[in-house]
């Protein structure tokens, strides 16, 4: 297994800042807006591209948190005892940190890397139980590829093509104490018997 450091530091200070203007300029205001980030590193990338976009827009942004979990279109084959009539609940009371409600808000859905789009589906449809979105965006810090259905990102820190025997990881302070992206390469042995996290 090898390691190689792809973005430092500085690389996501900078494709933060870019994001940040991207969606100020693409929306023409941020009044209506709420960034979401996706459990775990997609808050914490939330709550910079809200910081850099305050400093570059002046009014504060308004944000949540969205936990997935129980949208992963993998739990078919692991049933959940929440699952039917109580999710929705079950996510407004424990899986959604969100201050306003949803209806007609621009929502941009952060994360931390992009890879077969089943991650950014779930977070749709969990949104769709919360409200109805005037508007659904995707920022994302890597998109690595290997989309697995039609989703594309809206702003994108940094395409990076990998292989399926390679893992990209997002590190942030936040959650590593550390801020880089790592691409690791996996033996050919170890990638065939291995499952690789599905984004």
């Amino acid at each position: 297994m090898t390691e190689k450091t792809i973005m430092a530091s500085e690389d996501i200070r900078r494709s933060l800042a870019r994001i940040a203007h991207e969606i100020i300029e693409r929306n023409k205001t941020t009044e209506n807006m709420i960034l979401i980030g996706l459990r775990t590193r997609g808050v914490p990338l939330a709550q910079r591209l809200a910081a850099n976009m305050k400093k570059f827009e002046g009014p504060g942004i308004l944000m949540g948190a969205l936990d997935i979990s129980l949208y992963r279109d993998d739990l078919a084959n692991h049933p959940s005892p929440h699952w039917g009539g109580v999710v929705k609940n079950h996510l407004k009371n424990q899986l959604a940190q969100i201050p306003v409600n949803v209806d007609g808000k621009s929502v941009v859905l952060v994360d931390d890397v992009l890879y077969t789009g089943r991650s950014t589906r779930a977070a749709m449809d969990a949104l769709v139980d919360l409200g109805r979105p005037e508007s659904i965006q995707l920022a994302v810090l890597v998109d690595r590829g290997h989309r697995e259905l039609p989703i594309r990102p809206d702003y994108v820190g940094r395409n990076i093509p990998s292989s399926l025997d390679e893992e990209i990881q997002v590190q942030l302070v936040e959650t590593d104490d550390v801020d880089k992206v790592v691409i690791i390469k996996h033996g050919q042995d170890v990638a065939r018997r291995r499952i690789l996290p599905r984004r």
